[in-house]
């Protein structure tokens, strides 16, 4: 499996470019604001969204300064939405430095986080960009249903495949199908190309989210996730799902009495971690995961080939294979 290094080669130059200029993007004249800005642009991770709208562009045409700014505006939307996820769930870390609702409590947190949105709507508004708005505009309502639906479930942990695939297409792989179709209406294709680029984007989203979930079963995690974080949220993932359904009465009953009553446990964590081993939902997890990685690659090899294409494949199989 090649590293993110490798992957990145055909598009190093924009993601220098648009590191060094990310930052400018969100001034304020506001110094508080302004120190928060500072310090979440330090936090920034692997910038995979953004090597995604630059691949895109450049495997279905030109990298241009519109893809400068569809990559600006689906950063400003996730680090927005990041911001907003922590204070919902009352995290006070991320990766490994501590949240800004940690440090500068939630009103900040949630203006802070209102503040990143506004400024990517701003950007496209200004330079006329109505369709990566359009784009990032559906992916933003899909998210949010996305989240409410998931909160609706987990209450009654009746949830079913289906339901937790429209979940996981709305919470995760909208926004790295964004990422594609905006990467692909910046270098001025058309409707049925962006929407080709869409679907790419949801099924590698999807797979990136099963192998996010599979984390979860990691007693050994060295992650960053800590292993059963999702069961003490009770939170329904297809492991645990696949388990629910051919376990035994009684493992079923236990599983169901044990996320009601004692998720955070870490020794009933550990005992239905190890029920979902056995019931063989972790490899029905993967199998699923291996299934949209497939599904997206046919639809990636549509594409002329070229250095981009194959970074994008690169990446699909770094993110169904990686370790953390």
């Amino acid at each position: 499996m090649k590293s993110l290094q490798e992957i990145s080669a055909p598009v190093d130059q924009p993601l220098k470019e648009f590191s060094a200029g990310f930052s400018e993007v969100f001034k304020s004249k506001i110094p508080l604001l302004n120190i928060v800005l500072r310090y979440i642009v330090k936090q920034k991770g692997k910038q995979m969204r953004p090597m995604f709208v630059f691949l895109c562009a450049g495997a279905t045409g030109n990298i241009n300064l519109k893809t400068h700014r569809a990559a600006a505006l689906i950063e400003l939307l996730h680090t927005a939405t990041l911001v907003h996820d922590d204070v919902v769930d009352n995290a006070y870390e991320r990766r490994g430095f501590f949240s800004i609702n940690a440090l500068w409590k939630n009103k900040i947190a949630v203006l802070a986080g209102d503040y990143l949105l506004a400024k990517g709507l701003l950007q496209s508004v200004h330079n006329d960009d109505f369709d990566l708005l359009k784009i990032v505009a559906e992916a933003t309502n899909e998210m949010s249903e996305g989240e409410l639906l998931q909160i609706e479930k987990a209450r009654r942990l009746d949830i079913t495949e289906d339901v937790y695939f429209e979940i996981i297409r709305k919470k995760t792989a909208s926004l790295i199908a964004s990422c594609c179709a905006c990467g692909a209406a910046s270098s001025g294709n058309d409707h049925s190309m962006i929407n080709h680029m869409l679907l790419f984007g949801t099924k590698a989203g999807i797979a990136f989210q099963i192998k996010d979930d599979l984390f979860d079963y990691q007693l050994d995690n060295k992650t960053g996730k800590p292993a059963g974080g999702d069961l003490k949220e009770r939170k329904m993932t297809l492991p645990l799902i696949y388990t629910l359904q051919h376990a035994s009465r009684k493992d079923k009953q236990y599983i169901t009495h044990s996320l009601k009553k004692h998720s955070g446990d870490k020794k009933n964590a550990e005992k239905v971690i190890a029920l979902v081993k056995e019931a063989g939902g972790l490899e029905y997890a993967r199998k699923k995961m291996y299934d949209y990685r497939e599904e997206a690659l046919v639809l990636l090899h549509e594409l002329p080939d070229s250095t981009y294409r194959q970074s994008l494949e690169d990446l699909l199989i770094f993110t169904t294979e990686r370790t953390k």
